[in-house]
C-alpha cells in the first residue's frame, strides 16, 4: 500500500486477495472513483464530527451523519452523483454550525474534513482499530437509521456517532483507541435494542410463520434490502391493484410481522441469498425494489426492472425519493405481468418453503420448555449459525455444519447467511424445532437476548451455556455485531470463511488472548471441539 492515487478498500469479506482490493474497481463492483467519493464523504463526515464536538446535534444533523455512513456501506451506493450530493449536504450542514470558518482570515484547521489517507496509509494497528471503529459505527448507521424512519431515535447513539468519528481523525494511540473500539460495541448494542423496540412497537412481535417459495400467476414485484416501512407503504400502494409481492434475501423475515402478514398479497419469498441475484433476476418478468444495501452491479438484461430508493444508488436506474410514490414499480409490475402460471421455485438444498419468527418474544415464550429440555439432557447444544453470506468459495461450511450438527441441538439463525440451509427439514426435538430463523442481521438482538435470559435462567453466564457461536460475516453491520458480542464478553465465537482483512497481526492476536475467537475450519474438527469430543 504505497501508491496513494489508487483505490484502496478492505471493509468486506470479499476483499481481493484477503487484503485489499487496488485496482480500479472492487470485487463488490465499485470502481475507484466512486471509492474515492466515498472516502471524501467519510472525510467530511469526520470535519461535521469535528464542528459539532461543543454544540448540540440537531436531528437534521443526526439524519445527515446516518444516511452518510449508511451509503457508505458496502453494496450501497455505487452511484458517482448521489454521494457527491451527500457529500454537499454534510458540508452545507458544517457550514451552518460553523458558519465563520470559510472566510476566516485565521483558520486554526480544528474543522477541516479528514483526509483518509492518513488512515489507510498509517501505522497498521492504529489503522486496524480505527477501522474496527469506522466500519463498527457505519453498521450501526444503518440500524439507527432503520429506527429513525420508523420515529424512534436515541440521544446516547447519536452522540456517540460524534465522538467516534472524531476519534478517526485524531492522531491518538492504540490506549485511547480500543476503549472505543469496545464502546462502540456497547453503543451498538442499545441501538439494536432500539431497532427491536421500534420494530415490535410498529409491526407487532413476529410470529413463527411458513412462508412459501412458490411464484403465483399474474403481476408481481420482488422488494430486497431490510426496510420494513418500505414495504408497508409498497402494500399500501398495491392493494387491491392485482399485484402481488414476494420477498427478498434479509426482506424474508417481514412475512412473521402481524401488521404486515395481513396483507393477502404478500404472498412468499423469491430467490435466495444476495450473491445470486444476477442469475435470479435475469428473467423475471416483474420489477425489484431495492431499500437497503445488498445490491450488485446491476446487469443490463434486467436494468430496466430495477427500482432503488433510499440511499441505495446504480448509475442509471429509477430511484424512488423521499415522496414514497411507487407508482414507476407499480407501472413497471403491471405492463410486465408476471408469470402466466404459477412457478415453483425451490431453495438451494430444494427445499418448497421456508419458515422464519422465531424472535425473543416467540423463544422465550417456551423458555421453560428449553430449560427442561437442557436440564433432562434431551437437548444437547445450541448453534447460533448465522451471518452475511457472500460468495467467496468456503461457504459451504455453514451447510455442511448444520447437516452435521447433532440430532438433539437447535441451530438458531439469523441474517442473510441462513439461505445457504434454511430450506433443510431438520425436524424437532423435545416439540421444538431444530432450525429457529430469528430474522435479518438487524435482529441479532433477538438472539443475545435469549442467550442472556437462558443464562440467567440456568444461573449462569452466556459462555457457560451449551451455546456455540458460528458467525459468517461479509460488511459492516456484522462487524458491529461482533463488537457487541465482545463487550458483553462473550467468548470461544468461531469466525469465517475468511478473517478481517483490517485485522492487523497485533489486534486479531489480542482479540484471540482476551475473546479466544477462532477462524473456521472444517465442521467436523470444529464440532468436535465444539463439543469437547
Amino acid at each position: 500500500m504505497n501508491d496513494k492515487n489508487k483505490m484502496f478498500c478492505f471493509q468486506c469479506e470479499q476483499t481481493a486477495g484477503c487484503s485489499g482490493c487496488t485496482g480500479n474497481a472492487g470485487v463488490c463492483g465499485k470502481t475507484s472513483s466512486v471509492s474515492a467519493l466515498q472516502d471524501e464523504l467519510t472525510g467530511a463526515l469526520i470535519g461535521l464530527a469535528r464542528a459539532c464536538r461543543d454544540v448540540p446535534v440537531t436531528g437534521r444533523t443526526s439524519r445527515i451523519i446516518l444516511e452518510g455512513l449508511f451509503t457508505t456501506v458496502t453494496n450501497v451506493s455505487f452511484d458517482g452523483d448521489s454521494i457527491r450530493e451527500m457529500i454537499r449536504r454534510v458540508q452545507e450542514e458544517k457550514a451552518a454550525i460553523v458558519p465563520d470558518c470559510r472566510g476566516c482570515g485565521a483558520p486554526c484547521g480544528q474543522n477541516n474534513d479528514y483526509g483518509m489517507a492518513g488512515l489507510w496509509y498509517g501505522d497498521e494497528d492504529i489503522r486496524s482499530l480505527k477501522s474496527l471503529i469506522l466500519f463498527g459505527i457505519r453498521g450501526m448507521a444503518a440500524y439507527a437509521y432503520h429506527a429513525m424512519v420508523l420515529g424512534y431515535s436515541d440521544e446516547t447513539v447519536n452522540r456517540f456517532f460524534l465522538k467516534a468519528l472524531f476519534s478517526i481523525g485524531e492522531d491518538w494511540g492504540m490506549e485511547e483507541l480500543l476503549p472505543i473500539v469496545l464502546e462502540t460495541g456497547e453503543v451498538n448494542l442499545r441501538c439494536m435494542e432500539l431497532l427491536d423496540r421500534a420494530n415490535t412497537e410498529t409491526f407487532g412481535t413476529p410470529i413463527p410463520t411458513t412462508v412459501p417459495l412458490t411464484v403465483e400467476k399474474g403481476p408481481f414485484i420482488v422488494i430486497s434490502g431490510h426496510d420494513l416501512y418500505d414495504l408497508k407503504l409498497l402494500l399500501e400502494q398495491t392493494e387491491g391493484k392485482g399485484i402481488n409481492i414476494y420477498t427478498h434475501g434479509e426482506m424474508l423475515p417481514a412475512h412473521a410481522y402481524p401488521l404486515l402478514k395481513k396483507y393477502p398479497h404478500l404472498k412468499g419469498n423469491f430467490g435466495t441469498a444476495w450473491q445470486n441475484q444476477q442469475k435470479e433476476f435475469a428473467g423475471i418478468p416483474a420489477p425489484v425494489l431495492f431499500t437497503t444495501n445488498c445490491l450488485m452491479p446491476v446487469k443490463e438484461s434486467y436494468s430496466d426492472r430495477v427500482f432503488t430508493t433510499e440511499v441505495v444508488a446504480w448509475p442509471g436506474l429509477v430511484h424512488i425519493d423521499e415522496d414514497k410514490d411507487f407508482t414507476p414499480v407499480i407501472e413497471k409490475a403491471l405492463e410486465l405481468g408476471g408469470y402466466p402460471e404459477d412457478r415453483e421455485f425451490t431453495g438451494i438444498n430444494g427445499g418448497k418453503e421456508v419458515t422464519t419468527g422465531f424472535g425473543h418474544g416467540t423463544v422465550l415464550s417456551v423458555a421453560d420448555q428449553v430449560v427442561d429440555a437442557v436440564k433432562a439432557g434431551a437437548i444437547s447444544h445450541f448453534f447460533l449459525v448465522g451471518g452475511c453470506d457472500g460468495a467467496r468459495p468456503g461457504r459451504n461450511y455453514y451447510t455442511e455444519f448444520v447437516k452435521l450438527a447433532p440430532d438433539d441441538s437447535i441451530i438458531l439463525t439469523l441474517a442473510c447467511g441462513k439461505y445457504r440451509f434454511n430450506d433443510l427439514d431438520l425436524g424437532t426435538v423435545s416439540g421444538l424445532p431444530r432450525l429457529m430463523d430469528m430474522g435479518q442481521c438487524n435482529d441479532a438482538y433477538s438472539a443475545i437476548r435469549v442467550a442472556s435470559s437462558l443464562a440467567d435462567a440456568f444461573g449462569c453466564s452466556v459462555n457457560d451455556l451449551p451455546l456455540t457461536l458460528v458467525l459468517s460475516w461479509y460488511e459492516q453491520k456484522a462487524v458491529c455485531i461482533l463488537l457487541s458480542l465482545l463487550h458483553l464478553g462473550i467468548k470461544n465465537i468461531y469466525l469465517g470463511p475468511t478473517l478481517p482483512a483490517f485485522l492487523s497481526e497485533n489486534v486479531l492476536g489480542y482479540l484471540v488472548e482476551q475473546f479466544q475467537i477462532s477462524p473456521t475450519g472444517t465442521p467436523e474438527e470444529d464440532l468436535k471441539k465444539m463439543l469437547g469430543k
